[in-house]
């Protein structure tokens, strides 16, 4: 795992995956990102899968005006949000809440590899009131 910052877009992963919105006129990539920690059969949430949700509840903030990094490793998603100008829907907004609580759970990788690190639980909490 190429990761540099307890940031959403903080890691090789995310910044992999802002690729993906080039070709995006929706918000169907994002929801797809996010609803893969949500599959209530998994046991187990692999950082990837995580770390990509993250960078999608991020895009969602910024869409809402309230994004909590903006540096080089966003350029690409910010320049889609200012392209798309999207407004998420609230079921949307609702799945990412969710989203960010099982990344937060015992279940989640990410948990395992950064749960002790107060700057990514700070970056947790602040994503989370971004998209309140």
């Amino acid at each position: 795992m190429g990761a540099w910052s307890h940031e959403p877009f903080g890691n090789d992963t995310a910044c992999d995956w802002a690729y993906e919105l080039d070709d995006a006129t929706d918000l169907s990539i994002i929801e797809s990102a996010i609803d893969a920690v949500l599959d209530e059969e998994l046991d187990y949430i692999d950082a990837s899968d995580a770390e990509e949700a993250i960078a999608a509840i991020e895009v969602l903030a910024k869409l809402l005006g309230h994004g909590t990094q903006t540096d080089s490793y966003t350029e690409r998603a910010d320049e889609w949000v200012q392209q798309v100008k999207l407004l998420p829907h609230p079921e949307l907004i609702q799945k990412a809440k969710t989203a960010i609580g099982v990344i937060l759970s015992e279940k989640s990788e990410l948990v395992e590899l950064w749960g002790d690190n107060e700057d990514w639980q700070t970056s947790m909490a602040q994503l989370m009131a971004a998209i309140h």
